[in-house]
């Protein structure tokens, strides 16, 4: 019995896709096969040593969560971005080299490191789709993850026409005694933002800042804090993630922000693998791990933060 030329049809058809499927099935346990030969890897290294600047809370439960996931111990150093730099060059120079994964605020970081040949070339799973500024076309240092440098200040004391619109607007003598600014000599924002402002009203702007008697402060998240308890009534910079972007939405703050008409200084956050990494599987593992979409979603709903994954929504 002849069989139809459409069941003929139908069985050569199958002969075709059934080669494509096995080699589907055989690519995905090679990657499978791939990533389980790295894990354990990872794991026969013990940890990695991660360098951040990003906040504590935040970075101890992304650290938790990878060691739920993966049994690799992550062994946190969080600091200013200024301080892990100084910290990774003074260990190098004493022969310690403990640092696997770095990431700090600081861009011109990563033009020092590279040329010092400290940088391994690296590229997370998936960076094919981040967006253009997160994206290094050397493969060395990725944008993890960005913020806003703004004002922030206290509703009780700051309101209506006295709210800032403008960073000159900081310069007014009214604002004597009553600002507060992080440090640049420990928070890498703040060196960008210094820059930033340089070149577009010159270095006059930040010596009238200073006849103000700005109080200093340490990490970027401190003017938030400070002018969140009324000790300063606005601050000359603050990172718009983390404290100042989830207390400023909570009902019935005092907190608030401004962001400035001529401008506001997105600071990009790198992160990269050291070329002497001591547990360089961990470090790539690591890596991947924080740039996937889970991760990143976690950076925008619960900091406020600006992510490369291209997937993630942010709060309205």
């Amino acid at each position: 019995m002849k069989r139809s030329r459409s069941a003929s049809s139908s069985s050569s058809a199958r002969k075709r896709v059934a080669p494509l499927v096995l080699l589907a099935l055989v690519l995905a346990a090679g990657g499978a096969s791939a990533q389980d030969a790295r894990v354990a890897e990872a794991r026969r290294e013990g940890k990695v040593v991660w360098h951040t600047a990003l906040a504590l809370d935040s970075a101890q439960r992304l650290a938790t969560r990878f060691e739920q996931t993966y049994g690799v111990k992550v062994e946190v150093h969080r600091s200013g971005s200024e301080r892990i730099l100084q910290r990774v060059m003074q260990e190098l120079a004493a022969g310690i080299k403990n640092a696997d994964v770095v990431n700090t605020s600081d861009t011109g970081h990563y033009v020092l490191l590279r040329r010092k040949n400290l940088l391994a070339r690296y590229t997370p799973a998936g960076a094919e789709r981040f967006a253009d500024g997160f994206r290094d076309p050397d493969g060395y240092a990725w944008g993890w993850r960005a913020f806003p440098i703004v004002v922030p200040y206290n509703t009780r004391h700051v309101a209506g026409a006295d709210v800032p619109h403008t960073w000159k607007d900081l310069l007014e003598p009214k604002w004597k005694n009553r600002l507060v600014m992080s440090h640049p000599g420990y928070a890498g924002s703040v060196v960008t933002q210094i820059i930033a402002l340089e070149k577009l009203y010159g270095w006059d702007f930040w010596a009238q800042l200073a006849k103000n008697r700005v109080m200093l402060v340490q990490s970027i998240h401190d003017p938030g804090r400070t002018v969140l308890s009324g000790e300063r009534a606005a601050g000359v910079n603050g990172a718009d993630y983390g404290l100042l972007y989830t207390e400023r939405r909570r009902p019935g703050t005092t907190l608030a922000a401004a962001y400035p008409r001529d401008g506001v200084p997105l600071i990009f956050s790198p992160t990269a693998i050291m070329s002497f990494a001591p547990h360089p599987s961990a470090a790539r593992l690591f890596t991947d791990f924080i740039f996937t979409r889970e991760i990143q979603q976690l950076l925008a709903d619960g900091e406020g933060l600006y992510v490369a994954h291209p997937d993630v929504t942010y709060p309205a």
